[in-house]
């Protein structure tokens, strides 16, 4: 009897651990391929293992890897460069550049949140997936510009007194930011007869929004983007005029507004989920 007693609190202790085990948490790692610099990711519904597969809030997944998302009935879009991928919830069939494929998982909904599969999103967006003690790490490669890796991204504005300096270190992140450049920029221009980094300018004049240099790995200036914006005399219900320049050429461009709210957005979402580093801020 006192043998079967034993082997009882023993089996007890052993599913207790076992189901403390299982109820560790999982921990997602996002890693840059660039610097090896690992980046915790949070969010409001933690990842979690189901069939031995592991599920992450659509929200956390998409914003990590640059992707954007848009629904359309049942269907849940990704997009990122030139990759989309087609999911619906509760189905493990997907479409991936017109292509059918077969998940390993279904999406389905958890506290109001879609959970996807991490190895199948990740690796999609060319992203190296690993597992190590309750973590996740995913490895992202680098933004290449003209044959040179990105270390970062700088963001520099200015305000009525000083000004602020910040980096991105994301690869996602950037990577994005870079397309949203290229593929936004509008028709040449000549250069505006008046423009500046000071605020409060009168009507008629430039003013810099936002300086963006990516940077090598020695931290110089590899492409430069400079925003202008428009300085109007009276309200309007328009959108802003804005120009860019871009530096290296020494060429203006005329520019989307909606893209730099897209940049703006992309950079405040780095910022939260731990990517942008501020570098100086010397603003009263």
């Amino acid at each position: 009897m006192k043998k079967l007693i034993t082997a009882a609190a023993v089996l007890s202790v052993m599913i207790f651990a076992s189901s403390v085990y299982a109820a560790e948490p999982v921990k997602i790692l996002m890693k840059n391929q660039t610097d090896g610099a690992t980046t915790a990711i949070s969010s409001d519904v933690s990842p979690e293992t189901v069939n031995s597969r592991t599920m992450v809030p659509l929200r956390v997944i998409s914003e990590n890897l640059g992707a954007t998302v848009k629904w359309s009935d049942s269907k849940i879009i990704l997009t990122n460069s030139n990759v989309e991928v087609i999911l619906h919830q509760n189905s493990n069939k997907a479409v991936k550049n017109g292509k059918a494929v077969l998940l390993d998982a279904k999406p389905y909904l958890k506290n109001n949140r879609v959970m996807v599969p991490l190895r199948f999103i990740a690796e999609t967006f060319g992203c190296k997936v690993s597992y190590s003690n309750f973590a996740v790490t995913v490895e992202t490669k680098p933004l290449i510009i003209d044959g040179v890796k990105v270390k970062a991204l700088q963001q520099e504005y200015h305000m009525i007194l000083g000004g602020v300096v910040n980096q991105i270190h994301g690869n996602t992140y950037n990577e994005v930011i870079y397309n949203i450049f290229v593929e936004n920029k509008g028709k040449k221009v000549e250069a505006p007869p008046n423009y500046s980094w000071r605020s409060h300018l009168p009507p008629g004049y430039y003013y810099k929004a936002g300086q963006y240099d990516f940077l090598d790995q020695e931290g110089n200036s590899i492409l430069r983007f400079d925003v202008y914006s428009l300085i109007r005399s009276t309200d309007s219900d328009r959108d802003p005029e804005v120009l860019i320049h871009q530096a290296n050429e020494n060429q203006w461009y005329m520019f989307n507004y909606k893209a730099l709210l897209n940049i703006l957005k992309l950079i405040d979402t780095a910022a939260k989920n731990g990517f942008l580093t501020e570098i100086s801020n010397n603003v009263p």
